[in-house]
């Protein structure tokens, strides 16, 4: 009886490798760089993960800030943010256009990709519009992100529904964007839970930014289809 042919799990195309390589470059350099200003910051008192938001580190100028909490803003390396938040914008963007057969072929899927990659484009606006240069673009930028970055994790959530590159994952991605989703809501209504401003901030991107840093490692660790060329045939 001939052996039957070892049973092979899922796949993915290398355009998704690729772009799942963006999505991870992307938000990793968006950590570091926070990160990195932040220890660069010079305002008085010093800058505060619960109490100052985030677009702080992106302020172009030194000096007092309509900011109950932090009325002294100074980050000396605000390019270094601006910088970073505009790239993990474009690297989402990219990501969702390459990373796109790596989800279901259903609709749900490509409006969960094409919502991604609204949000991307919000970020961008965030990096190109500084909170103390263009107050309103910064803040309409933000929201663009915010919810629509999270909402896009939602519906991705139930796009995956029956796709076994996601056994694992689905309820991850679904819960991800609810605790962004209710994170906006309550800082929204002023509602902080204890965490300050700066801290329910964080609340609604770290789910989003986690998953950037998930999903990717988890599709770059589905082999490709036809990795490597077949070897040619040996004739005698």
């Amino acid at each position: 009886m001939a052996t039957p042919p070892p049973r092979l799990g899922p796949l993915v195309h290398r355009a998704v490798h690729h772009g799942a390589a963006l999505w991870l470059v992307g938000s990793l350099q968006f950590v570091v760089a926070m990160a990195v200003v932040q220890l660069a910051w010079t305002g008085h008192p010093g800058y505060s993960l619960l109490n100052n938001h985030i677009s702080d580190l992106g302020n172009t100028q030194c000096g007092p800030w309509p900011h109950a909490t932090s009325p002294d803003v100074c980050s000396p390396w605000h390019d270094v943010f601006d910088v970073s938040v505009g790239l993990v914008g474009l690297f989402v963007i990219l990501g969702a256009v390459l990373a796109r057969t790596g989800f279901p072929s259903r609709r749900s899927a490509l409006l969960g990709l094409a919502m991604m990659a609204v949000g991307g484009a919000g970020s961008i606006g965030v990096g190109l519009a500084p909170e103390n240069v263009h107050p309103f673009v910064h803040i309409v930028s933000a929201l663009i992100a915010f919810v629509v970055g999270n909402l896009a994790l939602v519906v991705l959530g139930f796009a995956m529904f029956r796709d076994t590159r996601w056994d694992g994952y689905r309820a991850y991605t679904l819960l991800s964007g609810l605790v962004g989703l209710a994170a906006t809501g309550l800082y929204v209504a002023g509602v902080y839970a204890g965490l300050g401003e700066g801290g329910m901030e964080r609340l609604i991107v770290a789910p989003l930014l986690l998953w950037l840093l998930v999903a990717p490692i988890h599709l770059l660790r589905i082999p490709q289809y036809a990795p490597h060329a077949l070897p040619s045939p040996v004739r005698h």
